[in-house]
């Protein structure tokens, strides 16, 4: 249990550095993190991230761009809502100009 946590650790000081406005996905915090087959790992620690108020898991999504940890905010749109207010256009539940909005942690950090 203790690796995991430590995992998750790692995984929440990357999300914390993704600027206002950019969104990152799962498998790029994995890659990141060198281990680039954790995607889903990466979306646990998201999961247990909303106790955390400093760790923004509204920027992290798939790696199409569609809001996959949506459910994990109260079943409300709250995700979508959170990333509109950072100037981030959400269509169909999937972000618009998802290129361009792309935080790259290994590009950028």
């Amino acid at each position: 249990m203790d690796s995991e946590n430590g995992f998750f650790q790692r995984v929440y000081e990357v999300c914390r550095k993704i600027p206002e406005g950019r969104v990152t996905s799962y498998g790029a915090i994995a890659r990141y993190l060198g281990a680039a087959r954790s995607a889903r790992m990466v979306g646990w620690a998201m999961n247990s991230s909303h106790s955390l108020e400093d760790v923004p898991a509204h920027r992290v999504v798939n790696r199409n761009g569609i809001l996959t940890g949506k459910h994990h905010f109260g079943g409300t749109n709250a995700m979508q809502q959170l990333l509109e207010a950072e100037g981030i256009v959400v269509k169909d539940l999937k972000i618009q100009n998802f290129k361009d909005r792309f935080w790259d942690p290994m590009k950028e950090l």
